[in-house]
């Protein structure tokens, strides 16, 4: 069996939506052997240390998350080296992503891929997943709808792509 996918899930502050993700994804990969390491950051250190956003929480709370908990961090290089995958929320999270690993690159090794996390979106086009944090309640309930969708897709066009079929 090969090592089990490693993920992490970048935001700016990494109090709303890659917290949302990480939380998302933890649910629904519990119990796959395929996947190893999850965790969330930020590309700024805003919020260093600080739980995720209350209405994240209630919002993990109200899909029936109950069990996750957080401390906000910014992304650093060894990620670059330490998961196979690193997803940003949106473009600009890419663009501050895609430069600090060419920055890695240039130090030696990165198995890291660096992508949208929306290029999972099931629709053909990558979305970004809309920062909720000035907005109301109903923001968050669009951040779980997209990173459920998207870690739906990638557990199975990634994670389980050459696993056989279960008929019933």
């Amino acid at each position: 069996m090969a090592e089990p996918i490693s993920v992490l899930f970048v935001c700016l502050g990494n109090i709303c939506r890659s917290p949302m993700a990480e939380g998302v994804f933890r649910s629904l990969a519990a119990s796959d052997p395929r996947v190893g390491k999850i965790d969330s950051s930020g590309t700024g250190a805003y919020h260093t240390l600080e739980p995720p956003d209350s209405r994240t929480m209630a919002t993990l709370r109200k899909k029936g998350i109950t069990d996750y908990d957080h401390g906000a961090r910014q992304v650093e290089e060894t990620d670059f080296r330490e998961f196979d995958y690193i997803f940003a929320m949106d473009r600009h999270n890419l663009r501050d992503l895609e430069r600090m690993k060419r920055r890695v690159e240039k130090s030696g090794s990165c198995k890291a891929q660096v992508m949208l996390y929306g290029h999972f979106s099931g629709t053909g086009k990558e979305e970004e997943v809309v920062d909720p944090y000035y907005g109301a309640n109903k923001g968050f309930d669009t951040v779980y709808e997209q990173v459920n969708r998207f870690s739906t897709n990638f557990l199975k066009e990634v994670v389980n792509k050459d696993q056989p079929k279960v008929s019933s």
